[in-house]
């Protein structure tokens, strides 16, 4: 019995590090708290280089990192500790688990978030090397914000590609050096006067840099120089343009999957197959909903239902009130039956909706009458049923109306 309430346990503290369930505020308040911290750290260190800022406010910094430290630690522990409850991780043992997540570049990044401090409390340290760690801790707001782990994903699938822009800069760069090394390594033997010496001006002619420490003198060494600096745009251009189309494919790609997973958690489209859920995705449009406003009213008809991508909605049902978060939707039976609301439902922030108006998916019934069979089936099955749940299918309280009809 023990053992089960820690299993339980531990896998709430997971849910909560990881976010878990939709709309889990816990998980949301614990990932915004340790947000705020880093960034905290890093306004902390900067201000503390400053001379004056470190003499009138040492006592609040060495407070702030004290806690830092503390909560760091506590959180990299609890990481270790809910490890076997990663999904990749659960086929391992629990001490194999924790060992992969240490090993992993997250983990490193948390161990160096917090070891070094703790040895420095203990050994004296130089206080500019403990001031420079205390910068890695900006790596560990990585795992909480879904546009950095995208980049960083762009940039491992894009290694190669990466890797070869770098083999012709550096190309370029061996060639242009050697060039300019014959054109002017006379006339300017102290900075032109052997390849690696004029490697560096090709490195910063090339990275546009052009610092003027080395200008060419000679006719052939501006020619040399100029054709360098065109070659420069390229190789700058070459992989912002692989790193700029593969994020946007990365996004696209996320959006689409977060879509689609909306589309088919809804017990009326669950039966679909790949084909139909793509052919609905194709009907939606975006709608903003600003904080307070009504997004529908009880009472008015109903002609569409609404997928949450972002945001949060208020749906005040005829006994309760429910909140409902990213991923959830309401309104479903609304573009199959038409009925009137029986709920109004309010944004309670800025919220970011997807549509499906009830005339599209028609359309789309009477074009595919695989579809329409499939989805008539579900309802059919679904009638009479008390379908009232967290998960904003409000399916029975818009039904009933239909069948009083």
């Amino acid at each position: 019995m023990a053992h089960v309430k820690t299993r339980e346990m531990r896998r709430r503290v997971y849910q909560v590090l990881e976010q878990g369930p939709v709309g889990d505020r816990l998980g949301v308040l614990v990932d915004r708290a340790l947000v705020a911290l880093i960034l905290l750290n890093l306004v902390v260190v900067a201000l503390q280089t400053v001379p004056s800022y470190a003499a009138r406010y040492g006592l609040w910094f060495e407070t702030i990192e004290i806690v830092s430290l503390v909560v760091f630690t506590l959180e990299y522990g609890l990481r270790l500790w809910v490890a076997a409850e990663h999904g990749p991780n659960r086929h391992l043992s629990a001490m194999r688990a924790r060992l992969k997540y240490a090993l992993s570049p997250a983990g490193l990044v948390d161990l160096v978030a917090v070891l070094p401090f703790w040895f420095a409390l203990v050994v004296p340290a130089d206080l500019r090397v403990v001031l420079v760690f205390r910068i890695v801790r900006f790596f560990k707001i990585t795992r909480y914000s879904p546009a950095m782990r995208s980049l960083l994903d762009v940039l491992y699938r894009e290694r190669r590609a990466l890797f070869g822009c770098l083999v012709v800069a550096l190309g370029i760069a061996l060639v242009s050096a050697a060039l300019m090394h014959l054109a002017e390594g006379a006339v300017q033997p102290d900075k032109l006067g052997t390849i690696p010496q004029a490697l560096w001006w090709a490195i910063v002619t090339l990275g546009t840099v052009g610092y003027g420490d080395v200008v060419p003198i000679t006719a052939l060494g501006k020619l040399i120089a100029t054709g360098t600096i065109a070659l420069g745009l390229v190789v700058i251009a070459l992989p912002v343009g692989i790193i700029a189309t593969a994020f946007a494919e990365q996004i696209h790609r996320r959006d689409f999957i977060v879509t689609w997973g909306m589309i088919a958690r809804v017990p009326l489209f669950a039966e679909l197959d790949a084909a139909a859920i793509s052919d609905i995705m194709e009907l939606l449009r975006a709608q903003v909903a600003e904080a307070g406003q009504v997004i529908v009213r009880a009472g008015e008809p109903a002609h569409s239902m609404y997928f949450i991508a972002a945001g949060e909605v208020e749906v005040a049902l005829r006994k309760e009130r429910m909140r409902l978060g990213v991923g959830q939707f309401f309104g479903e039976v609304a573009v199959l039956k038409r009925v009137r609301r029986s709920a109004t439902a309010l944004a309670l922030t800025r919220t970011n909706l997807l549509v499906l108006d009830a005339q599209d998916l028609q359309a789309l019934m009477e074009r595919d009458p695989r579809i329409a069979q499939r989805i008539n089936d579900v309802v059919e099955t679904r009638l009479g049923r008390e379908v009232v749940s967290r998960r904003g299918d409000i399916v029975a309280e818009e039904i009933e109306p239909a069948e009083g009809k």
